[in-house]
């Protein structure tokens, strides 16, 4: 309280000072402005103002700290300073060797600088670019810089900063970067609030160091990275965080880029990278090309066609946290990428990826959030997956989770023979569309609960579960439909029972299965044809005797394809068994221990720790069908709802 009596005394004194010198000089800043730059900025940290600066074809300034030479002004002193006017070719420089902050009021200032950086903070402590309320100010370099020898090339920003540099306040501030970035920090870049547009050949923002957000509303456009961290001589530094505000990226390369970690605790973000996902490389992955060939020891590359610009919208060396926020992206390549792990806790992120939804080479933990990937080559990738809770809708061209090690790069088969890939599904609600495989492990699946709904292939070269060791089920509901082909069901030594129905079907085929007693265990329309349908829930008990019904009908609306609360009505009986063990395979003839056909029925000798075995005979274009599979009749009826 002391201190701001003293402050509020001294803006006082101040302010008749000003008042007095605009007597004699007529250029000089009114007290009303200066009063209005403390009224809208905090005093505690601000203090009264050492000058008033204000450009023009006459560089005035009214206070000390401050120099003028031609049309340069020199801040060597800590302080505040406020400026205002309009320079059109013309620097404001701080070299300060004090060991208190540096403030720049911006008071509706338009500057341009046409061969270097208009704001160059060669030395401070801290600088802080302060935006009152109401005020608007633009920034704007020219095409070229010119540098005293071959061997500088700092600045290279339309705002450069060699320390820590924080921009903070309620009005607006415009950049035009014409030359490279638009605000860079050798050490830390901090803003707390402000309209920040920026337009820049290059990055948007970097801070060396790191880059904190905590408030304010930003829109970059940038042809280069949006945000940049590049510290990699330090493990600490390199980061970007971003706690609160509204961010609005458009990038010609990677949205945000950090070199160890990118956190993100709230705010609303939205990231178009590289063109979006429309713009997405072509891809050559075999798997979508020729399945059996990856059988035959051809050690074939899945890779881009185009790898020379990285195009991902949140891309970490090390890290990526999500603990909240509402996230919106659309990227060209990755829309959330690290070489290492990712967690996401809570948040809303809709995605459409040109490449993975989410990819992380080490592991990946969902621990809730709402997760929507609307478009993606694989919808979520990495060596360890933890689903343990959350609600995830993905659709992807290839596999919709995979469990695989090896970065982007790696070779299909080196990614096969190196991994031991691991898919954990504890809790959430998991909805994959894939037109590859639905849940692929090249390791082991183990689910303890939640649910997860499979609509996978309709090509007899992928399917709905495709795992390597084991798939251990004891816990969640889980329904996958998909082709035979290579259809496997969860392993025999899954404590929670599951059948795989074998049957053709058409497109929003209602399936039902009911007990002895007509109570509804689980009724599933699939959104694609299917001549695979695995069903596992807690009310499937061994011992027990089951029908299953194809067509009809079913008094309420589904969610995601999947009935409940309601009444199943209508339709046609396709088979009755006994669930005589846990894991069975079910036709219009009844139901027999085991769930594989196709190459699925090969899991065994895989999960002994043997190869692939040999490479299975050639389907034809007349019978699609891999040899094995036991495929009933088409069946033609459709979903009707009364």
């Amino acid at each position: 309280m002391k201190r701001k009596f003293i402050l509020m005394l001294t803006i006082a004194t101040l302010a008749l000072t000003v008042t007095a010198c605009s007597n004699k000089n007529t250029s000089t800043t009114d007290n009303s402005q200066a009063s209005t730059v403390i009224e809208n900025t905090d005093s505690e940290e601000i203090g009264p103002i050492d000058a008033t600066i204000t450009l023009g074809n006459t560089i005035i300034v009214d206070g000390v700290g401050a120099t003028v030479d031609n049309n340069k002004v020199t801040i060597t002193s800590a302080g505040t300073y406020s400026i205002n006017g309009t320079l059109q070719d013309g620097q404001i420089i701080v070299d300060s060797s004090d060991i208190e902050n540096v403030y720049l009021v911006l008071n509706n200032v338009n500057l341009t600088c046409t061969n270097s950086a208009p704001i160059y903070v060669k030395s401070a402590k801290n600088t802080i670019i302060v935006l009152p309320t109401g005020t608007e100010n633009t920034i704007t370099d020219g095409e070229s810089y010119v540098y005293e020898d071959t061997a500088t090339d700092e600045p290279n920003a339309a705002i450069f900063s060699k320390d820590d540099l924080t921009i903070k306040g309620e009005g607006s501030l415009t950049v035009n970067a014409n030359y490279n970035n638009g605000i860079t920090s050798k050490d830390d870049l901090k803003i707390t609030g402000g309209n920040i547009s920026v337009t820049s050949a290059d990055d948007g923002l970097m801070g060396k160091d790191s880059i904190t957000i905590k408030g304010g509303d930003i829109t970059l456009n940038s042809q280069g990275d949006g945000l940049k961290s590049t510290n990699i001589e330090d493990t600490t530094k390199g980061y970007i965080l971003i706690e609160a505000g509204t961010l609005n990226v458009t990038s010609g390369c990677d949205g945000i880029q950090a070199e160890s970690n990118v956190t993100i605790n709230d705010g609303d973000i939205t990231i178009t990278s590289g063109g979006g996902s429309a713009n997405a490389s072509a891809k050559t992955n075999n798997d979508m090309m020729n399945p059996w060939e990856q059988f035959g020891g051809q050690n074939t590359t899945s890779t881009d066609t185009d790898t020379s610009t990285s195009t991902k919208a949140i891309k970490a060396t090390t890290n990526i946290t999500i603990n909240g926020g509402n996230i919106n992206i659309d990227s060209s390549d990755d829309s959330l990428h690290t070489n290492d792990s990712i967690v996401i806790n809570v948040g809303t992120i809709n995605m459409s990826s040109g490449d993975d939804g989410i990819h992380a080479d080490t592991t990946l933990d969902i621990n809730g959030g709402d997760i929507n990937i609307s478009k993606s080559y694989e919808g979520i990738e990495s060596t360890t997956i933890n689903i343990n809770d959350g609600n995830i809708h993905l659709v992807a061209s290839d596999d919709g989770i995979n469990a695989a090690g090896g970065n982007d790069t790696a070779t299909t088969m080196d990614k096969f023979s190196a991994s031991t890939g691991t898919l954990n599904i504890n809790g959430g609600y998991l909805y994959v569309d894939a037109s590859g495989d639905g849940l692929d492990a090249n390791g082991s699946i183990e689910m303890t609960g939640g649910t997860v709904i499979v609509n996978g292939p309709e090509n007899n070269g992928n399917g709905s579960l495709d795992y390597d060791g084991t798939f251990n089920i004891s816990g969640g509901t889980l329904i996958a439909a998909g082709s035979s082909g290579m259809a496997q069901s969860p392993s025999s030594t899954s404590t929670q029972a599951a059948i795989n129905i074998f049957t053709n079907g058409s497109a929003n085929t209602l399936v039902s299965i009911q007990d002895e007693s007509g109570n509804d265990i689980t009724t599933f329309a699939p959104s694609k044809s299917f001549s695979s349908l695995i069903i596992s829930t807690p009310n499937l008990k061994t011992d027990g005797t089951y029908k299953v019904y194809t067509g009809g009908s079913y008094s309420l609306d589904s969610t995601d394809g999947l009935y409940s609360g309601g009444t199943y009505s209508n339709g046609s009986e396709l088979t009755s068994f006994t669930l005589s063990n846990t894991i069975m395979s079910v036709t219009s003839s009844g139901a027999t221990e085991g769930g594989n056909s196709g190459m699925g029925g090969m899991n065994g000798g895989m999960q002994g720790g043997g190869g692939r075995g040999q490479k299975p005979t050639m389907p034809n274009s007349n019978n699609p069908t891999m040899p094995g599979a036991p495929v009933d009749g088409n069946l033609g009826a459709t979903q009707t709802t009364p």
